[in-house]
Formats: structure tokens, C-alpha cells, sequence
């Protein structure tokens, strides 16, 4: 089976979920799935997060690699890495939150905006930083740190869409995570699991296709 980081980076796409109810998160999963997308991180600001990621790993096993989000202490990973949670996503840069993961062998990726964020973040441990938020920063600027930290692996999340996911592959990022535009909870409450799986389809062309002219 191949390492969980090559899974992550190969694939390149991760489906953010946010505030999923534990009754339809097995639906939301498979909508994705059916889509190309098997890469899924739940953030655990959300009521029973834990009990949601301990559910889909106990379903759906190694057919998904599954992370936790928003995790910003080291017990909330330890939580989330007993409940089955193969990756760790912070917002903001926590020793903590890498300590306890990488204890685990867990990945683990730690946010970051400066340049002196993202070292640190990697000097401490980290698989990979992600640059936070991309809809402000651009993929400008993910191009120009490339140059100097062309070394650490990155992932961008906040307002990708259809729309720029390519511009970010090309400007340099090895993983993107969609979210809303992807997943939004009112697609998710009325259960439009059909368009769910085709903007997952598309999104997964669409990084292979950047992929391919990069």
C-alpha cells in the first residue's frame, strides 16, 4: 500500500468538510468517492466531529484517507488520531499539535502565511505547511515563495474553486483542499449528492489537467 504522504500528494486534492452531521456524512463521502475524490479532511469545530471521523474510518477504511481540520491543541489531535484520522490540519502553527502527531506517526499539517511560519513549521516536524488563507494571498505569491522554500511541501486552502484550483497547482502547491464550493452545507442539508460527485469530478480533472501543463 503506498505511504499515506505519497496518497496525499499524488492525489492533490483534499474535500474540506465542514460542520457535516454524523447521519449523512457516510452519503457525503460516497458522493465524493463516486467523484475521484477519496482524500477527506472533517474539521472537528463542529458538534461529534470525533464521533464522525471515528464512524467513516470504521466504514470506509483504507478506500478514504482521512484527516481531521481546525485542530489547534495537542489533545484535540490525539482525539482525532485514536478516532481514526490518518492527517492533522491546522489553521495556525502549533508545536503541540505536531509533537503529538508525529508521536503517532500521524501527518501532519501545520498553517502558515510568512515565510518565517512556514520554515519554523517545517523545522518542527511538519509533513507540510498549509499557506492560509489562498483567496487573499493568491497564487502570486505561493510562486514567489517557492523560490527561496522550494523545498517544503505545501497545501493551500480558503476559496478555491473550479476557477483558480489551477492557477495554484501551476503557481506550485502540491495539494489543494476545496471546501465550500465543493461541500457547502446547504448541498449537503437538501441532499444534492449527484451534484456533489460531478463538481467532484470536475475538480479532479481540473488538477490533472494543471498537472499535465505545469
Amino acid at each position: 500500500m503506498k505511504n499515506d504522504l505519497v496518497r496525499l500528494k499524488e492525489q492533490g486534492l483534499v474535500a474540506v468538510v465542514r460542520g457535516v452531521q454524523f447521519e449523512t456524512a457516510h452519503r457525503l463521502v460516497e458522493a465524493l468517492m463516486l467523484g475521484g475524490i477519496s482524500i477527506i479532511e472533517i474539521t472537528v469545530d463542529a458538534p461529534r466531529a470525533i464521533d464522525v471521523i471515528k464512524d467513516l474510518a470504521t466504514r470506509f477504511g483504507d478506500e478514504i484517507l482521512l484527516g481531521a481540520g481546525t485542530v489547534m491543541d495537542g489533545e484535540t489531535a490525539r482525539m482525532a488520531i485514536l478516532a481514526g484520522a490518518q492527517f492533522i490540519v491546522s489553521p495556525s502553527l502549533h508545536p503541540d499539535v505536531i509533537t503529538v502527531s508525529k508521536r503517532y506517526g500521524k501527518i501532519v499539517i501545520p498553517g502558515g502565511m510568512t515565510p518565517t511560519e512556514i520554515v519554523k513549521g517545517y523545522e518542527l516536524g511538519a509533513d507540510m505547511i498549509k499557506v492560509f488563507p489562498a483567496s487573499i494571498l493568491g497564487p502570486g505569491y505561493i510562486k514567489d515563495i517557492r523560490g527561496p522554500l522550494g523545498h517544503i511541501p505545501l497545501m493551500t486552502t480558503g476559496g478555491i474553486d473550479l476557477h483558480n484550483i489551477a492557477d495554484f497547482i501551476k503557481a506550485g502547491v502540491d495539494v489543494v483542499g476545496v471546501g465550500g464550493s465543493l461541500v457547502s452545507r446547504q448541498m449537503i442539508q437538501e441532499g444534492k449528492w449527484e451534484l456533489i460527485t460531478e463538481k467532484a469530478r470536475q475538480l479532479v480533472e481540473e488538477v490533472k489537467r494543471a498537472r499535465k501543463t505545469n
